[in-house]
């Protein structure tokens, strides 16, 4: 089964044969997609490297049903946006995929989900329906073995409390937070946290001014008193996510990877070190597209690293924090 090669993949070889597989099972499925990679005279008779591969703008995810498969979606996630604009829906025809996908991911960068405290302070994503990151954050929730687990819509006295007691027990502890909401924390009460990681999820949804990450963390560390904030990158349109554990710098699972386009040519890639468009190669989601080339800037450290550079802003792309230097 396609899924459990996906999530067994060990090597650059073993990446390599199954995303041009899945090029030609998308081309072969997915109406969108196939269209466009024939307007760049792309198939899978003439593409034999992941280089070759076309990405998909993501602004398609607003417009078409962008799906690979026939089955009925068993659940359809939406982007956030802004009032009144048009928002990004992502048919998921198989939730178990998604399942898998982030608790893989999880596990791989934090450990069992069942042995950590887990803290959500998402109210955006609570106010509304369709949220992918509610999905994840309320399945390791789930997960966790650890009653004082939850969602906290905007009852920062509470969290905070909660968040102080918690640290003094020596238990392992996430804070996961939408940016703006981490912000209303840190300013309102004061923490000096050993055991707690912090982790953004990016966005100011309108609530706040915009900031770049390095100033957002650099008030975040101090709030918290931690060494380094954490940070995931996902989106409605992806599966999977990749994590960064401090300094904007970003890992990704073994099915995921991320390329730097020449902004100035889609079809060309840049060296390491030079700033470019992020196009995301996300092998899970092979229902409905596993190559898209997203409006976000980065720049590629090494074969594993790559620093997502620059701006938050509440740009009506995907409503996550889009990042322009």
């Amino acid at each position: 089964m396609l899924a459990e090669r996906i999530f067994n993949i060990s090597t650059q070889k073993d990446f390599n044969e199954i995303t041009l597989e899945v090029f030609s099972y998308q081309f072969q499925h997915n109406p969108v997609y196939r269209e466009f990679c024939q307007l760049l005279k792309r198939n899978p008779k003439n593409v034999s490297r992941v280089e070759e591969i076309p990405f998909l703008p993501i602004e398609f995810f607003k417009k078409k049903k962008i799906i690979s498969s026939e089955k009925t979606p068993e659940i359809i996630f939406t982007s956030s946006g802004t009032t009144g604009s048009t928002t990004s829906k992502h048919y998921v025809t198989d939730l178990n995929v998604y399942e898998k996908s982030f608790l893989k991911a999880f596990e791989i960068f934090y450990g069992n989900p069942e042995e950590i405290v887990i803290l959500a302070l998402l109210p955006s994503y609570l106010e509304r329906r369709g949220s992918s990151l509610i999905y994840m954050a309320d399945s390791l929730i789930k997960r966790s073995k650890h009653p004082e687990s939850g969602f906290y819509l905007d009852d920062l006295e509470a969290l905070q409390h909660q968040l102080k007691e918690l640290d003094k027990t020596g238990k392992k502890i996430l804070l996961l937070g939408v940016s703006f909401a981490l912000l209303d924390l840190v300013e309102t009460y004061n923490f000096d946290l050993k055991n707690t990681t912090i982790m953004e999820t990016g966005g100011m949804k309108g609530r706040r001014k915009e900031m770049i990450r390095k100033e957002l963390h650099q008030i975040l560390t101090e709030g918290f008193g931690v060494d380094k904030i954490h940070s995931e990158y996902g989106m409605t349109e992806l599966l999977s996510q990749s994590y960064s554990k401090g300094n904007g710098v970003f890992e990704t699972p073994p099915w995921m990877k991320i390329l730097i386009r020449d902004p100035e040519d889609a079809l060309v890639y840049l060296p390491k070190h030079k700033t470019g468009g992020i196009n995301v190669i996300d092998l899970a989601n092979f229902n409905s597209c596993s190559f898209i080339a997203t409006q976000d800037l980065a720049r590629q450290i090494n074969d594993d690293c790559t620093e997502i550079l620059g701006r938050f802003d509440n740009s009506d792309i995907r409503g996550c924090n889009l990042l322009i230097l």
